[in-house]
């Protein structure tokens, strides 16, 4: 049934909102099997975005970066990936341990397609394996269309930690047309979702806040309903034309105003600023046509 597919927390987020029949029929899409157009998708993807927790229970999202093929399905209910995260990622530790809980998002920005699958990581020879225990596409909105341009040589790795925002952190976010965001439900498990607007749309009022609007989107609510469960999150913020990666761990909160309006506000705990080799790097942005009607 449908209703098995959300835990507490978005059931009670869609009642707010008024979208549960919505949901209910949107929620039939989830499921544990990896069909063969997914397999083939994911065939075809040189990133995965992987969200869990680290060793301190704080929660985070992470980059994997590879040549076609190195994440792809092996079973009807089950991915591996090869290689794993550069030295001094957040989750270095996490996805080298078995029973992690992760949430994974694969996103094509040449195509507007991407997929998500969540469930319990497995350790294998060359990488890791993730166990599925929910899987499904979400639609195009707000996603926007890029190339690939090339790999990057150089790098100096992990280039900053620090527990706020630097100046330069702060206009990069601002800056920002697409992150993604890492939440749980503890015994639900992780999810790793995509925000996406013109810049700008990701508020800095501080160093250590900053806040986004929801737009109206599926009406599945897993993230804002995770939220609702548990305020841990972890945030990440690809730069795509030069490949760097800010990462920020701490806790959300979402606020309902008027006339249905929704905000998420988050409050920064820890900081990571990276700069590896291998990384790729892609074209300026075709925005999404959808960003011309969002609702605030």
């Amino acid at each position: 049934m449908a209703t098995d597919a959300y835990h507490w927390g978005p059931l009670a987020v869609q009642e707010r909102v008024g979208v549960r029949e919505l949901a209910e029929h949107v929620g039939r899409s989830i499921g544990t099997g990896i069909r063969d157009v997914a397999a083939a998708f994911l065939g075809l993807q040189p990133h995965l975005v992987v969200g869990a927790a680290d060793g301190a229970g704080r929660m985070w999202a992470s980059l994997l970066t590879g040549a076609p093929g190195f994440v792809r399905a092996t079973g009807p209910d089950r991915i591996t990936v090869a290689g794993g995260l550069p030295e001094g990622d957040p989750l270095e530790e996490a996805l080298a341990t078995a029973g992690t809980r992760v949430g994974t998002i694969a996103l094509d920005p040449r195509t507007r397609r991407r997929m998500r699958l969540n469930g319990t990581l497995e350790v294998t020879g060359g990488g890791f394996a993730v166990h599925a225990e929910q899987v499904f596409a979400n639609c195009p909105k707000y996603l926007q269309k890029r190339q690939p341009l090339d790999l990057a040589a150089e790098g100096a790795g992990v280039v900053r930690r620090g527990d706020a925002l630097t100046p330069d952190q702060e206009r990069a976010v601002r800056a920002a047309d697409t992150f993604f965001v890492a939440t749980t439900a503890e015994a639900d498990g992780v999810d790793a979702s995509h925000r996406g607007g013109l810049p700008g749309f990701v508020e800095v009022t501080s160093p250590t806040e900053l806040s986004w609007p929801d737009y109206a989107g599926n009406a599945m609510f897993l993230t804002l309903g995770n939220l609702t469960a548990d305020p841990r999150a972890g945030l990440l913020f690809p730069d795509w034309e030069s490949g760097a990666l800010l990462q920020l761990s701490g806790r959300a909160r979402t606020e309902f105003g008027a006339g249905g309006e929704r905000r998420v506000r988050f409050l920064v705990e820890s900081v990571v600023e990276s700069l590896h080799p291998g990384r790729l790097r892609w074209s300026a942005p075709e925005y999404s046509p959808h960003l011309g009607s969002t609702t605030r």
